[in-house]
C-alpha cells in the first residue's frame, strides 16, 4: 500500500501531461502512485498515456464530472493515507511530495497543507499561498503577483487550494469527500472549510514548490463558465456552512461584496452571467438540505467568523 496517492484530473489536457509527470516521477520520496483521473477527454488523453506512462494508474471516465466527480473517483479507489491533489498544468519542484509530506505529520489535527504555487510565465512571483475567505463573501488567492520571496514562511491558512495540495485521508472519511454540487470551483474552499467547522486545520507549506500555469482546462482567468459557477458555488457554500444566524449576521455585508462584484463583472461584461449564476446558488441551495455535523461548536463558528472579518483587512491590503 503506498502512503501517497497523487491524484491530477485531466481534461483534454493531453499538452500539459508530459511536463507533470516527468517532474513527479524524479521525485524522491519512497512510496506514492500516481493516478491521473480522466474527465472524458476527446484529445487522446488516455490513449497517450497508456503508450507512454505505463506506471501511472489511469481511471478513464465515460463524461466530464468536473473537478469534484474526479478528484472524489481518485480519492475512491485509493488505499493510502495521504491524498495529494494536483493540477495537470504544474511542475512540481525537488522535494514536492517529501516536503508536504513531512507538514501534514506535524499535528494530527492538519487536515491540508497546501504547497507555494508560482507562476509558471513569472517564476519569481506568486500564482497562490492559500486561500481565504472574507466577510464581504469574496473568495481569494494569497500573494498573487506578489514576490515569491515574501512567502517563505509556514503558516495557518483557511483553506488549501486543491491545485496543489496534501489532504488526511482519515479526515476525508470523516467530514466527506469534495462535494460533487460544485462541479468545479470554490471547491477546495468549500472542504477546507468544512474542516475547520469539525476542528481541523489547513497550512501553507512554503517548501513544497510547484509552477502552475493557471486556468489550464477552462481557458483564461475570464470566462462565462468560470464566473457563473464561481458567483454560483459562492453562494451554495455559504448556505452550506452558515447556521442562519451566521447569514443574517453577514447579510449586509455580503450585499456591499457582492454589489461590489457585480459592478465589476458588468463592466467586464459578465455581469449577467454573474446575476445568473447567484441565482442559480439560490436555486441549488434551496433544492439541497443543510446539515452541519452534530460535532460542530458554537465556538468554532465564532472563530471562523473572527476570521472572516480578518480576512477583509487582509484582501485589501
Amino acid at each position: 500500500m503506498y502512503e501517497v496517492s497523487v491524484i491530477i484530473p485531466n481534461f483534454n489536457g493531453k499538452k500539459y501531461l508530459k511536463d507533470c509527470l516527468d517532474a513527479l516521477l524524479v521525485q524522491d520520496f519512497p512510496s506514492f502512485e500516481i493516478v491521473v483521473v480522466d474527465n472524458g477527454s476527446e484529445d487522446g488523453s488516455v490513449t497517450y498515456l497508456k503508450e507512454n506512462y505505463p506506471q501511472v494508474r489511469i481511471i478513464a471516465l465515460k463524461e466530464n464530472t468536473g473537478f469534484c466527480g474526479a478528484v472524489n473517483a481518485g480519492i475512491h479507489t485509493s488505499q493510502a493515507k495521504y491524498i495529494l491533489l494536483l493540477n495537470n498544468d504544474t511542475i512540481v519542484q525537488e522535494g514536492f511530495i517529501k516536503a508536504l509530506v513531512q507538514d501534514i505529520k506535524k499535528s494530527p489535527d492538519i487536515f491540508s497543507c497546501q504547497a507555494k504555487m508560482l507562476q509558471m510565465h513569472d517564476k519569481g512571483k506568486i500564482d497562490d499561498a492559500g486561500n481565504y475567505y472574507c466577510a464581504l463573501g469574496w473568495a481569494f488567492a494569497d500573494g498573487k503577483g506578489k514576490p515569491e520571496k515574501n512567502y517563505n514562511e509556514r503558516k495557518k491558512i483557511f483553506a488549501s487550494c486543491a491545485g496543489a495540495a496534501i489532504y488526511r485521508k482519515s479526515i476525508l472519511n470523516e467530514i466527506g469527500c469534495f462535494d460533487e454540487e460544485h462541479f468545479a470551483y470554490l471547491e477546495d474552499l468549500d472542504i477546507g472549510y468544512r474542516a475547520r467547522l469539525y476542528g481541523y486545520e489547513n497550512w501553507f507549506c512554503p517548501n513544497a514548490r510547484v509552477y502552475h500555469v493557471g486556468s489550464g482546462t477552462s481557458g483564461s482567468r475570464y470566462n462565462l463558465f468560470k464566473i457563473r459557477y464561481s458567483s454560483r458555488n459562492n453562494v451554495y457554500m455559504i448556505y452550506k456552512n452558515m447556521p442562519l444566524w451566521q447569514i443574517v449576521l453577514n447579510f449586509p455585508l455580503f450585499l456591499v461584496g457582492f454589489g461590489i462584484k457585480a459592478v465589476f463583472f458588468a463592466c467586464k461584461g459578465f455581469g449577467r452571467e454573474y446575476l445568473a449564476g447567484i441565482k442559480n446558488g439560490i436555486q441549488i441551495s434551496k433544492k439541497n438540505k443543510k446539515v452541519l455535523g452534530k460535532n460542530i461548536k458554537k465556538s468554532r463558528i465564532w472563530c471562523i467568523q473572527f476570521w472572516l472579518y480578518k480576512n477583509i483587512i487582509t484582501r485589501i491590503l
